[in-house]
């Protein structure tokens, strides 16, 4: 028996889930731009916790969502996930975050899952599945133009293009074999069954030295000097 806390704060969404034997018994999120993640997640983690009878003793592994997404929201998300394994000594698994956003979708046979997460200007954040959730392209950070994804538009009968990088791509490639999926953000409840596998299959990370998955370098803005 695997009992799993699930932290989700790679987005605009402070999702966390725990779930035993990959089946979810409780779910706390909140999706707002405010990015209220520092304030609100060890809150939510007492609430699922408790809504599922549960002590923080009774868990055996935190997983935690890794990226690419805000580089504010997964130094929280990840410095939690570290302090629980550390404090408890049980083991961090990560979660592909544009995987666990791909299971939102229900692709039939030879259809094709893009989930995408919206970066700055014309850029997105981007993996592509099968239908049975195979990544067949690497993740990267694609700028969006009308050829974006002719090769897997002509390869699949349907493309499902899930994330709050889709609306970028619809209003810019024009193709007809087309589902988006515009207001989905990645969510703890998808991760549930993602990581009870990377449990049993000892896909585990070393606490000390794990880091978020970026994708591209951090980059402060300066403000403004006043005229």
């Amino acid at each position: 028996m695997a009992i799993i806390l699930n932290i989700e704060t790679a987005t605009t969404n402070c999702s966390v889930s725990v779930a035993k034997d990959g089946k979810m018994l409780a779910l706390k999120e909140f999706n707002s731009a405010s990015f209220s993640h520092a304030e609100q997640l060890h809150i939510f983690i007492e609430e699922v916790l408790q809504n599922a009878s549960l002590s923080i003793t009774d868990i055996n592994a935190i997983a935690v969502s890794k990226g690419p997404g805000s580089y504010t929201g997964l130094r929280i998300g990840v410095s939690a996930a570290k302090g629980l394994c550390f404090s408890l000594d049980i083991p961090l698994i990560s979660v592909a975050t544009l995987s666990s956003l791909a299971h939102q979708t229900k692709p039939k046979k030879n259809e094709a899952v893009v989930a995408v997460l919206d970066a700055r200007r014309m850029e997105v954040y981007s993996a592509v599945f099968t239908n049975d959730f195979n990544q067949i392209k690497e993740t990267e950070a694609k700028i969006i133009d009308e050829t974006s994804y002719s090769d897997v538009l002509s390869a699949y009968s349907k493309v499902h293009f899930v994330g709050s990088g889709a609306e970028k791509i619809k209003n810019t490639i024009q193709a007809t074999n087309t589902v988006y999926i515009l207001d989905a953000v990645p969510s703890a409840k998808e991760m549930c069954a993602l990581s009870f596998v990377k449990f049993k299959n000892l896909e585990l990370e070393d606490v000390a030295y794990f880091e978020p998955y970026y994708l591209k370098d951090f980059v402060l803005q300066k403000p403004k000097q006043k005229k």
